[in-house]
Order: C-alpha cells, then sequence, then structure tokens
C-alpha cells in the first residue's frame, strides 16, 4: 500500500455506504449429475439476466473446484436469499448458496483488464 489515507478520507467514504447482499456460491456434491451441462447454462442464463436487469450488480464467476461464484446483489438479504434459493443449479442439488447483507460503495467498479492476459469461464 502506498497511497495514504486520512482518517478524514476513511470517514467521508463510509458516509457514502449502501446496502447491498453478497451471494457466494459453492459446488455441492451433485455437481456432475446427469444433465448438471443444462442446468448449469440455465443458472449462467439466469444470473446473466439478472445482471442485465440491475438486480446483479457484479457477477464473478469464480475458477474453482469448491466455490462457483461470487454475485453482489442490489436487493436486501431476504429478498437476495429467496432469488437465489429458485435458482436451477441451488434446487438442482448443485451448488449451495450462503447470502450475507453487506455495504457498497456507489461508483466503485471492476477495473477493466485486457483480455488477452485473460482467461473467462462461466
Amino acid at each position: 500500500m502506498t497511497t495514504n489515507v486520512t482518517d478524514e478520507q476513511i470517514q467521508a467514504l463510509a458516509a457514502t455506504a449502501e446496502p447491498f447482499s453478497v451471494a457466494v456460491l459453492r459446488w455441492a456434491p451433485d455437481r456432475h449429475q446427469d444433465g448438471a451441462a443444462a442446468i448449469e447454462l440455465e443458472h449462467q442464463r439466469r444470473m446473466v439476466s439478472m445482471r442485465a436487469d440491475g438486480v446483479v450488480a457484479v457477477l464473478c464467476p469464480v475458477l474453482s473446484d469448491t466455490t462457483a461464484g461470487i454475485a453482489i446483489m442490489t436487493v436486501p438479504a431476504d429478498d437476495a436469499e429467496a432469488i437465489m434459493a429458485a435458482d436451477p443449479c441451488v434446487q438442482a442439488g448443485m451448488m449451495t448458496v450462503e447470502v450475507q447483507p453487506c455495504l457498497g460503495f456507489p461508483g466503485d467498479t471492476l477495473p477493466g483488464v485486457p483480455t488477452s492476459t485473460t482467461e473467462h469461464s462461466t
């Protein structure tokens, strides 16, 4: 860390915090069941649709054998839990989900990374 931050800067940023929810999807033992590819495609379609609709602010598939993905959601945690409980992969037992309320700072974004240096998988 090279940027010095004052107490006043911390307090000013904290004052802008808004409520969000974070959903963490983890792979479950039934991940490789019959028909898994089709179910996962519907999960992906649903997540991308929610991103397009603004229900998911940040969508992060995770390249792991344990964690499937993380979504920062713009709805309260109770609503996010209900939405994610209806996910095709969750309903099929391919994934589990944990939702927690969190705070975010308006205007935060993911930095752009040249596509030639990254691998994409959903």
